[in-house]
């Protein structure tokens, strides 16, 4: 049933919610979750799971479509999606029309799968989902993406296409500031304040290191892509035309 294997790391921290209004169901999804060493906590309705992911965290969402008499999962993932609730679903559906996996799918469902379902695949998909979430998530608090660019929170380091580029303290703190700020102006005024910590602007010094990051950073510097200049106002960075 896709249990762990001698030797292979569980994940005894992730939690599953279980949903629907089928005992035997959920004893078996139980069985199936817990077998792939995570926590599970089950509800027999969409309000109910609603209810509980509102207050409670998890780490992914075992949704029946079909409960109750009603389509009272597609609710369930409606309310879900609309208070901002992101936790990965996956939707459960006895019925074989296209309809029910599309239109999950569409309003805010992450996969499915079709009853009766094999259990290894169902705890592949779990294990799948939960990893891929987790990583989004550490890379979305870790990292500034944008365009070839990513800048480490952690380590202070900046890459373009995963070629790490080395920059000096101020290159730093200035591409940083760029990064995390893509196609918005700064003034000359703003950049000194900004980077060097003082409102009295050496225009020199701030030309001097934009012409060193854009040494760095451009594929032709004399015609530079990425950082512009904005006459008469300063600087901005840009990854798409037209920002």
């Amino acid at each position: 049933m896709g249990y762990p294997q001698k030797g292979e790391i569980i994940m005894a921290d992730e939690k599953v919610l279980i949903v629907d209004d089928d005992p035997a169901i959920r004893k078996l999804l139980t069985k199936v979750v817990e077998g792939n060493g995570f926590k599970s906590m089950t509800a027999a309705s969409g309000q109910e799971a609603v209810a509980l992911a509102q207050n409670r965290k998890f780490d992914l969402i075992l949704l029946d479509i079909m409960m109750n008499g009603v389509d009272d999962g597609f609710d369930a993932i409606r309310s879900l999606r609309a208070t901002g609730n992101d936790i990965p679903i996956v939707i459960l559906s006895g019925r074989t029309e296209d309809f029910d996996t599309l239109y999950g799918l569409d309003i805010g469902a992450d996969d499915y799968i079709t009853k009766p379902f094999n259990p290894v695949v169902l705890g592949a998909k779990i294990k799948a989902l939960i990893r891929r979430n987790k990583k989004a998530a550490y890379n979305a608090h870790n990292f500034i993406t944008a365009g070839p660019f990513r800048y480490s929170n952690m380590t202070l380091e900046f890459f373009k296409n995963e070629q790490l580029i080395p920059l000096s303290s101020k290159e730093n703190v200035m591409m940083k500031l760029f990064i995390s700020n893509v196609g918005r102006v700064f003034t000359k005024e703003q950049l000194y304040e900004l980077v060097w910590g003082n409102s009295i602007v050496d225009e020199n010094a701030i030309m001097v290191y934009i012409s060193h990051l854009r040494n760095k950073i451009e594929d032709n510097p004399k015609s530079p892509r990425y950082i512009k200049t904005v006459w008469g106002l300063g600087y901005k960075f840009t990854v798409n035309e037209g920002e």
